[in-house]
């Protein structure tokens, strides 16, 4: 039997590829790149075979390669090893890719579990192909178990979901086998805690009252057995909690960090770094109580069920004085509750601000030195702690109240009950007796426990919830997370149109763009110039997909600005900025930028068309110096050229320079400048920079004011009509021929 597809021969013979394109004509990566496309494309993602970039040392796209660039393209995928069984478990599923053992692979579109066959299609199949069954016998002979499972980007799920005391608790229910089995093992303990009280009892009703040593002999023996058996469990509870609070803390950290990845940088450019970074580290504070304080104060539930029957049975009127005590401390710890909460939250606050100075000391501490700016920082420094230190002051005062007026009912629960029950006992009217007001006082102890735990519970809950408001304020921005995960994702030739584009900054009073339009062809070398505030950033901004609130139309070859998949846009052009960030780390780390698959011979490339391979080279250790934190130990050109082979490292179609050279000494800005020309052979360039001899070479050179195009035009022909444009080139060139540039500024020009 062959068909179209996956070919099926109708002796058991190993499984052949075959489709409408010829199998030989397709590399094993080509193969495997075109099942996991096909897969994406079910979810309505769109993938770029030649975005790929995985490790050269691989002869074909590993498991954890194709992962990565999964992921990276905003999708959820996970590799695996399945069993023939295991097959079935997706018959109503999306495609399964199977990795086949020679590098190819084929995709799992069904499976018939009474039929005892699974149906296939070769990822060169059209989508009108049917697919083939294959029964178990033919796929083992090609397909080793390696699967990858590709699912639909997270809308409104676990990733999005805002960050609530909800959210957090979900995530907490999700380990059901572990709360299973922790609370079993507590029941057990709850109930083997009742038996040192009738231990007790029985030496003192039974072993004292008769002299039985036989007696003596069992308890003891008892006590042996449930020793054991208390540590053990004890050791099995506390390992599960463990497990549990590492598991838990795992994917809290995963999805805060994720998040906070997704924020938009306008967010970050509104908010105080270190104030943010405090606020996060309430993450802590809020996994402690869910896996701590909380979980135990449920399980001590576990004993209150458990006990407080017996102490009715034992006797009623005991158990109701020591639930009345109990129902008093809570009722005090609630009548303080709002009151400590509020004075608590005030002190959190507090703690941030005083967090965010030390941040913003420590970030800017090579201008605090320069400036001399200590004595001031202190000031502040001194006037954060005396906040923090006043409101933590006022609510531990008013925390201490609601202990003080329950240290005594406590001593009374824990003392009071043997002569309370002592006085029954003389008065004819109980039953219990003295072996059991001495178990009574034991066990009433164990569960007036949980009562008062229940009630500090809720004011534990409102420090909590206060905690989790603040990691919120941060969370629960608005995410860039659909845009990165939706969208088409074309392939840039490097055309750029603006039409009729307006935009104004959130509370911006005027716009900052105001109705631009301008078209460049592809292979464009465009520079931006204007006086300060005039757009030129702005437009560069725009163009990266960082402000998407505009009116008008932006599009890069025709597609919509807005309708492109936001990761690929941004991964598709090379940005250099005027003060760029380096990560500590080696020098080829830092060009590379961790990028799967990319080598020393890429990064060499990228900097030798950057003018970075000169100084790279006279380095100790070559490319593999290590750059410290702050790139203290290389100067700002050389961090310059290194950013701009960062960007170069990729070969995108499109470049942007904003400001890239004006930080630089005039040496290393006419390396730069000198190898602009050759940085943007084939490629769009937009290039914004206030010294315009570094345009001079430019094809096109757009002039902003107040936020409107005034022209674009080669160099000399702005020269000559634009009144902005030679204003602005006579302010900068006077030098050159001072008297001419004198008059030509004397006339308003």
């Amino acid at each position: 039997m062959s068909q179209k597809g996956l070919y099926v021969p109708d002796t058991p013979e190993p499984l052949q590829i075959e489709s409408d394109v010829a199998a030989e004509a397709l590399t094993p990566t080509e193969l495997r790149l075109r099942a996991v496309i096909a897969a994406a494309r079910f979810h309505g993602v769109d993938l770029d075979m030649s975005a790929y970039r995985g490790p050269a040392a691989e002869p074909y796209p590993s498991p954890a390669s194709l992962v990565t660039w999964l992921r990276d393209q905003g999708l959820s995928a996970r590799s695996m090893r399945l069993a023939w069984r295991n097959l079935f478990r997706f018959k109503e599923a999306a495609p399964v890719v199977l990795l086949l053992k020679d590098g190819t692979a084929g995709l799992v579109v069904g499976a018939d579990l009474g039929r005892d066959i699974v149906w296939l299609k070769s990822p060169t199949a059209r989508d009108a192909e049917p697919p083939v069954a294959v029964d178990r016998l033919r796929l083992e002979q090609a397909w080793g178990g390696e699967v990858v499972l590709v699912k639909r980007p997270y809308g409104q799920g676990e990733g999005e979901a805002p960050f609530t005391l909800g959210w957090i608790a979900g995530r907490v229910l999700e380990e059901k086998k572990f709360l299973t089995q922790i609370g079993y093992a507590s029941v057990v303990l709850s109930a083997l805690a009742i038996l040192p009280a009738l231990m007790v009892m029985a030496v003192i009703d039974r072993v004292l009252e008769y002299n039985s040593l036989p007696t003596f002999y069992l308890l003891v023996a008892l006590l042996g057995v449930m020793m054991f058996f208390e540590a053990v469990l004890g050791w099995a509870r506390r390992e599960l909690i463990l497990v549990m609070s590492a598991r838990l803390d795992v994917r809290l950290n995963l999805h805060i960090f994720g998040r906070l990845l997704a924020l938009p940088l306008d967010y970050f450019e509104r908010s105080q770094a270190g104030e943010t970074i405090s606020r996060l580290r309430e993450v802590f504070r809020v996994r402690e109580f869910f896996t701590g304080k909380l979980l135990y104060t449920f399980l001590d539930g576990i004993t209150l069920l458990i006990m407080l029957p017996f102490l009715f049975y034992m006797e009623p009127t005991l158990a109701w004085v020591s639930l009345a005590v109990a129902g008093l401390i809570s009722l005090i710890i609630m009548i303080f509750l709002r009151p400590v909460g509020r004075l608590v939250a005030l002190s959190i606050q507090a703690e941030h601000k005083k967090g965010a100075v030390m941040s913003e000391t420590v970030y800017g501490i090579r201008t605090v030195k320069s400036l001399a700016l200590e004595p001031q920082q202190k000031v502040t420094w001194d006037e954060r702690v005396a906040d923090a230190g006043r409101w933590r002051m006022a609510a531990g005062r008013l925390s201490n109240w609601p202990q003080t007026l329950i240290d005594p009912l406590q001593t009374f629960m824990s003392r009071g009950v043997v002569l309370f029950g002592a006085y029954l006992a003389l008065q004819n009217d109980t039953s219990i007796d003295r072996g059991g007001i001495i178990a009574f006082m034991i066990l009433s102890g164990r569960v007036a426990a949980p009562l008062v735990g229940f009630a500090r519970l809720l004011e534990d809950f409102h420090e909590i919830r206060t905690s989790v408001g603040q990691i919120a304020t941060v969370l629960n921005n608005p995410t860039e997370t659909r845009a990165q995960t939706d969208g088409m994702r074309p392939q840039f030739e490097g055309q750029v149109t603006f039409e009729d584009l307006t935009f104004t900054y959130p509370l911006g009073q005027r716009p900052a763009l105001n109705k631009v339009s301008f078209s460049i062809p592809p292979g464009t070398m465009l520079g931006l110039v204007g006086r300060s505030g005039s757009g030129k950033s702005t437009i560069t901004r725009l163009l990266q997909g960082i402000n998407r609130e505009y009116s008008g139309a932006i599009r890069i070859d025709g597609a919509e600005l807005r309708e492109i998949n936001l990761s690929h846009l941004r991964r598709s052009f090379g940005v250099v900025l005027q003060d760029n960030f380096l990560f500590r780390g080696t020098i080829r780390d830092n060009i590379t930028a961790g990028r799967a698959g990319l080598t020393l011979e890429d990064a060499v490339r990228a900097a030798r068309l950057a003018g970075a391979e000169e100084f790279i080279e006279r380095m100790p250790q070559g490319y593999d110096t290590w750059i410290e934190e702050g790139s203290a130990n290389i100067s700002g050109g050389q961090r310059q050229r290194l950013a701009i082979a960062r960007a170069l490292i990729t070969n995108p179609r499109i470049m942007i320079l904003d400001e890239a050279t004006s930080a630089l000494d005039p040496e290393s800005e006419a390396l730069v400048n000198a190898n602009l020309t050759r940085i943007g052979k084939g490629r769009t360039m937009v290039i914004v920079s206030h010294r315009l001899s570094s345009l001079v070479n430019c094809d096109l050179i757009m002039v902003l004011d107040r936020g409107a195009v005034v022209d674009i035009a080669p160099h000399d022909v702005l020269l000559d009509r634009c009144a902005v444009y030679r204003t602005l080139w006579n302010q900068q060139n006077r030098h050159i021929d001072p008297v001419r540039a004198a008059a030509a500024l004397a006339q308003g020009e």
